[in-house]
Order: C-alpha cells, then sequence, then structure tokens
C-alpha cells in the first residue's frame, strides 16, 4: 500500500508544480489550441489556451512509477512482486506514452497549420492501429517466469470468462479495439473544461483499487493461494495499482489548472494517452466488459456521436443539436461548469456501479 500511495503522491507533486511550467513553455512555443467555427459560440474565447497538457501528467506518472519502485525495495511485500519494470508496466506505461505520441502529433499538426486541421481521421487510426497491435503481440506472447502473461486469451467481465476463448489472434483483435474504442472515448469526452479529466481520475482511481484487491488475493501469492480456494489470475496486480493510482493523481494536479476556466488543455496528446492507459487497464484487470459499465461516461459520449452520424446519414435527421452530447446541453443553454459536474455525476455513479458489480462477484464466491 505504501508504494501506490508514494506514487500517487509524487505524481500529484510534479503534476501541480510541473503544469505551470508546460503552461509557460508551449505559451512562449504559441502553441494554442485552435477552435472550430462551426462549435458553440463560448468557445471562441478559449482561443490561443495552450494545449498539449497531457505532456505533463503524462511524464508525471512515469516519474512517479519509478518513485513507487524506489519506495517497494524497502518493503518485505517486495517479495511477491515481480522486478521492476515489468511487463505489464512496460504494456501499460507504454500505452500511456505512445497513444499519447499519437496525440501530440495531431496536436502539432494543428498548431502548425493554425487550425483544427491535425491528423486526418485516418493516420489517427492508423497510429492507434499500430501502437495497439505492438503492444497486443506484447501483452499476449511475453510470459512471466510463471506463464502469466499481462492479456488473456479469454473475453473477460470480472474476470476471464472461461467458454469465450478466442485464442491469442482474437484476442490481439479485442486488444487493439478496446485501446483505440477507449482512446477515441475520452478523446470525444475532452471538449469542456476539466470534463475528460475529472472523469479519467474517477476511472483511474476505479482501477487502482481493483488493482489493489487483486494483489491482496494474488493467485501469484502462494501464501494466499493455500490458504484461499479463490484468487485472482492476473499478472502484477501491484504493478496496475500503482500506474493507475499515479496516473489518477497526476490528473488531479493537472486539474487545477485545466478546471474551468482553463489555463491549458490537455489535448489530443493527453486525451489518447488517457484512453490507451484506461484500455491496457481493462484488459489487464480482465475486466474488458465490465470496463464498458465502469467508463459508462465515454462510452455514452462516443455512442451519442454514433447515432448522430446514423441519424443524419440515413434520415437526414439530427436526434441532437450537436454531437458529442455534451454540446448539446450547451446549445440548449446549460453552462459549461453545470454540464461537467453533471458529467462527472453520471461518470461517478458508472464507476459505482462497476466496482459494485466487481466486490459482489467476489462476496458471491466467497460466500
Amino acid at each position: 500500500m505504501r508504494a501506490v500511495i508514494v506514487a500517487a503522491a509524487v505524481a500529484f507533486i510534479i503534476s501541480l508544480f510541473g503544469t505551470p511550467v508546460a503552461i509557460r513553455v508551449f505559451t512562449a512555443m504559441k502553441a494554442g489550441q485552435p477552435i472550430r467555427s462551426l462549435g458553440p459560440a463560448s468557445h471562441q474565447g478559449k482561443k490561443g489556451t495552450p494545449t498539449m497538457g497531457g505532456v505533463a501528467f503524462i511524464i508525471a506518472t512515469v516519474f512517479a512509477y519509478a518513485a513507487g519502485h524506489v519506495a517497494l525495495t524497502t518493503l518485505p511485500e517486495r517479495q511477491i512482486a515481480q522486478e521492476s519494470p515489468t511487463m505489464t508496466a512496460l504494456v501499460l506505461l507504454g500505452l500511456f506514452v505512445f497513444c499519447g505520441v499519437v496525440g501530440f502529433l495531431d496536436d502539432f499538426l494543428k498548431i502548425r497549420r493554425r487550425n483544427s486541421d491535425g491528423l486526418s481521421a485516418k493516420g489517427k487510426l492508423l497510429g492507434q492501429l499500430i501502437v495497439g497491435t505492438a503492444f497486443a503481440i506484447v501483452a499476449l506472447y511475453v510470459p512471466s517466469t510463471n506463464g502469466e502473461t499481462v492479456a488473456s486469451e479469454h473475453i473477460s467481465f470480472i474476470r476471464d470468462i472461461s467458454w469465450l476463448d478466442v485464442g491469442k489472434v482474437g484476442s490481439v483483435l479485442v486488444f487493439v479495439f478496446v485501446i483505440m474504442a477507449m482512446s477515441n472515448g475520452v478523446n470525444l469526452t475532452d471538449g469542456l473544461d476539466g470534463l475528460a479529466t475529472g472523469a479519467s481520475i474517477l476511472v483511474l482511481g476505479a482501477y487502482a483499487l481493483i488493482g489493489f484487491w487483486q494483489y491482496r488475493h494474488w493467485c501469484g501469492d502462494s501464501d494466499y493461494a493455500r490458504a484461499n480456494d479463490y484468487c485472482y489470475q492476473v499478472r502484477d496486480p501491484l504493478e496496475i495499482a500503482m500506474i493507475a493510482a499515479a496516473a489518477a493523481a497526476a490528473c488531479v494536479g493537472f486539474l487545477w489548472w485545466n478546471t474551468s476556466p482553463a489555463r491549458i488543455f490537455m489535448g489530443d496528446a493527453g486525451a489518447l494517452g488517457l484512453g490507451g492507459l484506461i484500455g491496457g487497464l481493462a484488459v489487464a484487470t480482465r475486466t474488458t466488459l465490465l470496463s464498458v459499465i465502469i467508463g459508462g461516461l465515454f462510452v455514452i459520449i462516443t455512442m451519442s456521436l454514433v447515432i448522430q452520424i446514423v441519424s443524419f446519414k440515413t434520415t437526414g435527421k439530427r436526434v441532437f443539436r450537436m454531437s458529442p452530447l455534451h454540446h448539446h446541453f450547451e446549445l440548449a443553454g446549460w453552462s459549461e461548469v453545470n454540464i461537467v459536474v453533471r458529467f462527472w455525476i453520471v461518470a461517478g455513479i458508472c464507476v459505482a456501479i462497476g466496482l459494485g458489480l466487481f466486490y459482489s462477484d467476489f462476496l458471491a464466491v466467497m460466500g
């Protein structure tokens, strides 16, 4: 537990005090966020606000992970933790960093061209596809000394579903789909000051709890496994908890500067990175389908865009005033702060339901 707390504390401090540095650097570089003319009129006042702030919390998380491992070396719990860095950490932090790199390229092109046209949709998807595939192969084809891989060949809900074995190739496809879906879901949510950051904090916090709970009831802990009939068959759950807690805390530090009125935006660098990390956490904890509930706000906002496109292409009519969904409420007259807070409440409810299902499954098995 101490290592998780250390990682979270270091991430928060680096992000809180590092984000103002990023604000000054990106402002000096004239890395202002281009604003689409088709969006709500209130957004035009945000023109010029520095973007690419996700770089700050990505860096904070990586340094915090290292600090967490320094703390681990002083603990007796080290005996059931893997050597640093573990393959789980490489996959999760790799997804965080390299999905962030794809987003950074998109942000950079927007700034260079002085408009909202960054990478093409195909280019962005191709980048996500390459990153997702590379880390899917590592997650499924590189086992630990006990034979456990980061990802599983089964579709999972609260744990692997035994009869849903899709094989390694099928699991790679599922892995890539989860990464791309979650990355784009967070990216679509990042449309109002602090909205995606706050929702991500809740989701990452949930995965920190899940990872630590799995660590305390882990099949890799031989003493626990001998004494109990049920344990979680995952790889490196303490690593999962540390990374999720560090990323959540880093986002809290970033939210200090990103909340309305935002002094910096996370940009696609932050949004795609966070989505990649959340998708990786879902696969690593064997909660792939449960992530649809835990990340319910991202799913709702993504589906609002899908519904809008399908409706317009098939009937010529729009279901919403504008999509994604938060812009619909802006045009309906809701203030930005009201929308953000209420959507955070929705995200919190989804997280609570997801955690409730996770814990109820444990009670049902142990009872």
